[in-house]
């Protein structure tokens, strides 16, 4: 029983829960759904949202916040449209050098004990801009591997869900079971503990932002393969979305606590939210509103839980 209201279980509990809840309220108002096919509409921008979380939650590890996570995966959708359709081998050059970028502005922010949410929210307009001048209009073209990828039908089990539980164990892999993983979450608990411990805190830091750049760019990717074309504005709500798939899924702004399956889960309950608020025949101006209210509730009920065992943990 303790270990069952752990706060690790408490933050996987919350967000399937949440998930369990909005899945039958969308087969109550939509039966259709419950099929193949109805899954697979309802969780067809699922996986790039889940990518695009994850790599946020990899900067809230090391206690910072990337603001400029939507307009870089919109950027990352123009190179891919483009450059990585028409010249494949410049198109890799831009995205490792984007990779690079953000290795970089992790020491940067170190070094110079900068706040991330001014960085980041500065380079959202580089990204920006870079993306509009690669793509001033939208257009472009997928290109016909990322398109078969993301198009592709497995057995039983839709594509996007399929991509979903991947990425899920990967980075629940990464974060929980490698030691990075452990170095990285020791940064955002006690820095100074794992620097007498004698690793890099640097290193740590633009390690963190590098493979973040490296899942966004995979969410920027796998965004073109679904819509087989890009914008500079594709992806601005990413920001977002991401940040709130970690929080919905059990991570904190501070303490390096997060969780890569929850964080998953979290991105998926967004995802399902728009089209349940789209059969409840919400305005789309009040959906935002509505996505915020659902987070909310869920926010609630795990600050019920937590205080639940902290009361049981005393006794």
């Amino acid at each position: 029983m303790k270990k069952f209201f752990s706060p690790d279980t408490i933050r996987l509990i919350v967000p399937a829960l949440s998930l369990t809840v909005l899945l039958i309220a969308v087969f109550y108002l939509q039966p259709r759904a419950m099929s193949y096919t109805g899954l697979n509409l309802l969780f067809n921008l699922a996986v790039p949202i889940a990518l695009a979380t994850i790599a946020q939650m990899l900067i809230m590890t090391v206690n910072d916040l990337d603001l400029s996570m939507g307009t870089f995966v919109s950027f990352v959708a123009c190179v891919t449209a483009t450059f990585l359709q028409a010249t494949p081998l410049l198109g890799i050059v831009i995205l490792a050098a984007a990779i690079a970028t953000y290795a970089a502005i992790g020491v940067l922010i170190h070094l110079r004990d900068l706040p991330s949410i001014v960085v980041t929210l500065g380079m959202s307009f580089v990204w920006g801009g870079l993306a509009v001048l690669i793509l001033p209009a939208p257009g472009g073209q997928a290109p016909d591997w990322i398109r078969a990828i993301m198009t592709s039908k497995p057995p039983i089990v839709p594509m996007a869900i399929v991509a979903s539980v991947l990425i899920a164990l990967v980075s629940h892999f990464l974060i929980m079971r490698s030691s990075f993983g452990v170095v990285l979450r020791g940064v955002g608990g006690n820095a100074r503990s794992v620097e007498r411990a004698g690793w890099s805190i640097v290193r740590a830091r633009a390690a963190a932002y590098a493979l973040a750049a490296f899942f966004a760019i995979l969410a920027g990717i796998a965004l073109v393969g679904l819509t087989t074309a890009a914008d500079a504005n594709i992806a601005l709500r990413y920001t977002l979305l991401s940040i709130a798939g970690v929080i919905l899924g059990g991570g904190e702004f501070v303490g390096g606590r997060v969780s890569p399956i929850g964080a998953v889960i979290g991105a998926l309950t967004l995802t399902l939210a728009g089209s349940f608020l789209s059969f409840l025949r919400i305005s789309p101006d009040w959906q935002i509103g509505a996505q915020g209210a659902i987070l909310i509730i869920v926010l609630g009920l795990r600050l019920l839980l937590n205080r639940f065992e902290a009361r049981r943990t005393r006794r």
